[in-house]
């Protein structure tokens, strides 16, 4: 009877034990299934014919910016949320997602190509062995720094559907931009900034929406990056519009100050069209 006992009390351990070890554990009350099974949400189905007008304008987003924070934030993955351009880079990698040379999106890039651009690179370097007095190369790889992408490129186009009366915007494509010093530059005073590719919005959706962004006012708010461009929860300024030269830069026409005026004129513009477009 003792026996019988102590086996009982030795399995009773041994299934208590293995549920322990089985327990999975949280990093907070709760597990979060909001953003792991989002799906994108999508467009108003449009036709041609219901776009009265439309213009295709270039953004530029400084990462740093307060508001802006959260796509360029963590530097480092923590507890699986990523960055922007960690996302994006990600998506190339294991989903297949296409990077593109240009903003037309006709010509792809590599990973090689991408990790040139981002200055990753293989040294080669030569040491005398102590053994036997010949000379041994050693490899060195130099790995992309993606905490170097600090702006990024919007290209978007605003039009107004007359089938639902309504003004809107949809995001194109996306370009990351790194922001760095060359080697040899002594002072360092003046960073040289380098686009690295485009990636075409639409295609890069599913992907954007089942990676949550940190809410600074209220973390049980699930939000994603494709919330972030959707709902316009992103600040930056206009530095290009579609006009008879060619797409032209607003800089190769004025300067200084001028530039941020003709900027918030051009947004400006699209506000008092639609503003036109009804009588009150």
């Amino acid at each position: 009877m003792k026996k019988v006992f102590l086996i009982i009390m030795f399995l009773s351990f041994g299934l208590t034990a293995s549920l322990k070890s089985d327990a999975q554990v949280l990093t907070g009350v709760y597990l979060d299934h909001n953003s792991s099974e989002r799906k994108p949400i999508p467009y108003q189905y449009l036709r041609e014919a219901d776009v009265m007008w439309s213009k295709i304008i270039w953004r530029r987003i400084n990462l740093t910016e307060k508001m802006n924070l959260p796509l360029y934030y963590p530097t480092d993955e923590i507890e699986g949320r990523k960055s922007l351009i960690q996302i994006i880079m990600w998506g190339i990698k294991n989903k297949s997602l296409t990077a593109f040379g240009n903003d037309d999106f006709s010509s792809q890039l590599t990973i090689n190509e991408i990790d040139e651009k981002f200055g990753a690179s293989i040294d080669t370097t030569f040491e005398i062995d102590a053994e036997t007095g010949e000379s041994k190369p050693i490899i060195q790889k130099k790995k992309a720094d993606l905490g170097e992408v600090e702006e990024v490129l919007i290209k978007e186009m605003w039009f107004f559907d007359k089938q639902r009366s309504v003004m809107e915007v949809r995001v194109i494509g996306i370009a990351p931009i790194r922001v760095y010093y060359r080697a040899d530059d002594l002072e360092q005073t003046d960073a040289k900034h380098s686009i690295l590719f485009w990636v075409y919005y639409p295609e890069a959706r599913n992907i954007f929406a089942n990676q949550p962004v940190y809410n600074p006012y209220n973390q049980a708010e699930s939000r994603t990056f494709d919330d972030i461009f959707f709902k316009r929860m992103f600040t930056g300024f206009i530095f290009k519009e579609s006009n008879v030269y060619n797409n032209r830069l607003i800089q190769s026409y004025t300067t200084g100050l001028e530039v941020m005026l003709e900027s918030e004129n051009i947004k400006e513009k699209i506000f008092d069209f639609e503003h036109d477009l009804w009588e009150f």
